[in-house]
This record gives C-alpha cells, structure tokens and sequence, in this order.
C-alpha cells in the first residue's frame, strides 16, 4: 500500500515576533516494513532548511526565520510504501520472561526502561496497576494483548481534553485523554514490569470501514515493546489495535519530549494560536514519476487559506501597541 501524507501546521502569533528556530519530526522512517519514497517541506516565510538524523535514526529538520513575521506555516508532504504485516501471535512459549531478560541483559535498552519525563511512574499510575492486575504473569506478549484491551476499556478517547504537556495522572484521574496520553500510560505500565517500551509518532489512515476513536486529520501515537523472537511489536491503545500497514511511523522516542512534530522558540512577546491539519491518502499503485501527487481540493483550499497574511490590525490594537511600547 502507497501513502499520501501531508500534514499542514500553522502558528499565528498575536503581533509580530522573530527570529523563529523550529525543528519538525515530519519525515517518515525508512525500516523493514515501510520506506519513505520522497519527502517536502516548505516553510512560508521562506527559509533554508537543513537535516540531520538523531541517535534513534529520526529525520530532524530545522530552520531559523530571523525576520520579523506574525505567521509561520510549515507544510510537509511524504510518499510512502508500507509492506504488509504479520500480526504477533497471541501469546509465546512458557519461558519468554527467562528470555526477554536475557535479551535486556545482552542489549543497550536502558532508555526504553528508564522513567521518562511523560511517562514516569507515579502514586497514580501504581493504583492503576494495581486495579488492572498489571505484573508478570502467563507470558509477556499475552500480559501485553490483555494490557492494550484493558487501557481501551478503562479511557475514554476525548480529543483536547489535555495538553501536550499534561501528566499521566491527569488523564489517569479523569479516564480519558487523547492518543498521547494512552501511549505515555502504557509505556510506564510496561516498563514497571521491565520490559522496554518506547513511544511513536506518525499517522494512522482511517478507512471506511474502520472503526478507529483517534482522529483523522490529526497526527497519531502509539507504543512498541521488545518481545523475544519477534523484536518491536507495536500496539495501539487508543484503538485497541496491533500496529499494522495503517500505522506510518515517522519518529521513535522514550515519549512525547523526544518526538513532537514541532518544537521551537521565538524572539517577542506574543501568544500564539496553532492550527494542524493532516490528511493522509491511500493508493495501491504509487503515481509515476513525472506525476505530482494529486492534492484534494479542501487541502489545497486550506493551504490557501493558512498562507493568506494575517489580517491588519485595527486602530485600537495599535493604539495599544504603542501604550506597550512607551511602557
């Protein structure tokens, strides 16, 4: 299956700023299952963009605006191939913990086992635990399937009702989040039993006949654990689902702070409001090479619309600008 994926972000600040320095996390990974055929982003106000690979092979880029702007529109569009995948069993042999140990023993998984800053175990997350019956016990595959249905059932999926700084105790205590938040719960369920656990980014496409709770035009998270024999198997707790051909990952993490797709500072002293939208396309057959990707007409309507200048300001927004000034 071939992707279509473009993801538009846009910063509106409340008077001008500048010097902008932003990185993004928007390039999908090329692994076993998934290559990125090609990959665009275009910054507006224009910039040169630069790219590097972290530690965990992501794709980083990063520009600075050093003009002054009251908007920055970032708008990444990726190609990519996704291989189908084979599900994980249901459960493994009689011995898997013994080999999960040896496994953690042998390797350099100490990120993935250490607490994070989103995922840190707290007097919270233990009484979770505890309430879900959450410890080594049967095998560590089956211990994770049941895990994954559990926090599906325990959470209600409610988009904006956190923040991308929130703590797990807060969706912990009100039973509901966002994807985020189902990912950073799980991954410090999982690494209190010790096994490695990470966090990922990307996108989920959304079928017809799909009956997903995340949202379609936003991006997605889910986690991956180290499982003898099968290595990163991903789950998604938000959709109770086995991370397949429909989950595209663009970047690895311990959690969140590791991997947001945006993340940058700015030179003034102004709010700033954020718009995202994403818009990911199925195709069994990749266009041809002389061929642009076909753009949806509500996609190119949005760009249009997000690249349009602010609109001026009135008499009365200057009037206290320059209070602010002479102040």
């Amino acid at each position: 299956m071939y992707y279509s994926i473009r993801h538009l972000t846009k910063f509106l600040y409340g008077s001008a700023v500048s010097e902008s320095m932003m990185e993004t996390r928007m390039h999908p990974r090329s692994d076993t299952t998934q290559r990125c055929l090609t990959f665009h982003l275009s910054v507006s106000p224009r910039c040169r963009v630069f790219g590097y690979r972290d530690h965990l092979g992501n794709h980083v880029h990063h520009f600075d605006i050093p003009g002054e702007h009251q908007q920055l529109v970032i708008v990444a569009e990726s190609l990519v191939e996704v291989q189908p995948a084979l599900l994980p069993p249901a459960f493994l042999a009689p011995d898997a913990w013994k080999e999960l140990d040896a496994m953690i023993e042998q390797g350099d998984y100490w990120e993935m086992l250490l607490p994070s800053e989103f995922a840190a175990p707290t007097d919270e997350l233990m009484k979770l635990a505890k309430e879900l019956d959450v410890r080594r016990k049967d095998d560590p595959l089956m211990v994770l399937h049941e895990l994954n249905h559990k926090l599906y059932e325990y959470f209600d999926y409610v988009p904006k009702s956190t923040r991308v700084d929130s703590p797990i105790d807060e969706a912990i205590a009100r039973r509901q989040g966002v994807c985020q938040d189902f990912a950073h719960v799980m991954i410090a369920l999982v690494r209190h039993m010790g096994i490695p656990c990470r966090y990922v980014s990307g996108y989920l496409h959304h079928g017809r006949e799909d009956h997903d709770r995340s949202s379609s035009d936003a991006t997605h998270a889910w986690v991956e654990a180290l499982m003898p024999h099968l290595g990163w198997v991903g789950f998604d707790p938000t959709n109770m689902l086995m991370a397949a051909e429909r989950h595209i990952r663009t970047a690895i993490g311990r959690d969140y702070a590791d991997v947001p797709p945006t993340k940058g500072i700015f030179r003034g002293d102004a709010g700033s409001e954020l718009t995202v939208a994403v818009r990911v396309t199925p195709s069994e057959e990749p266009p041809a090479l002389d061929q642009e990707m076909p753009v949806p007409e509500d996609w190119s309507i949005l760009v249009e619309k997000a690249q349009q200048p602010p609109p001026a300001p009135t008499a009365q927004q200057i009037a206290f600008a320059q209070m602010q000034q002479q102040q």
